[in-house]
């Protein structure tokens, strides 16, 4: 019998983002859901804060409201809206708060 290698969490959230496409959003909890870990949306958002240099769309991962929620210095809400914003993603600013329209952008896979 040939066992399955087991891929990680965090490769296998960096797996599913790399399929997100241009254009379009997830969410945390989505990813998390479909890597078979749906209480998981903060670690998915912590396998994300990991990335190096290394090419994985992170900016493509939102909240579940639909708001870029990223609190990180190196990869700042203002560039992930900007990002997002290069890809043809409307990015609405509501009370401070960075808003994506899922209705619209969210990718389903």
């Amino acid at each position: 019998m040939v066992k399955k290698r087991k891929t990680n969490f965090f490769q296998a959230v960096y797996q599913l983002t790399n399929q997100i496409p241009r254009g379009k959003v997830s969410t945390y909890g989505q990813i998390a859901g479909l890597i078979t870990t749906p209480r998981a949306a903060r670690v998915v958002g912590w396998a994300l804060h990991q990335l190096d240099d290394q090419p994985i769309p992170w900016h493509r991962v939102i909240n579940s409201r639909g708001e870029i929620s990223t609190s990180c210095e190196t990869h700042s809400q203002l560039t992930q809206k900007r990002m997002l914003e290069q890809e043809g993603i409307t990015v609405r600013v509501i009370n401070g708060v960075y808003k994506i329209d899922l209705k619209k952008y969210l990718w389903q896979p």
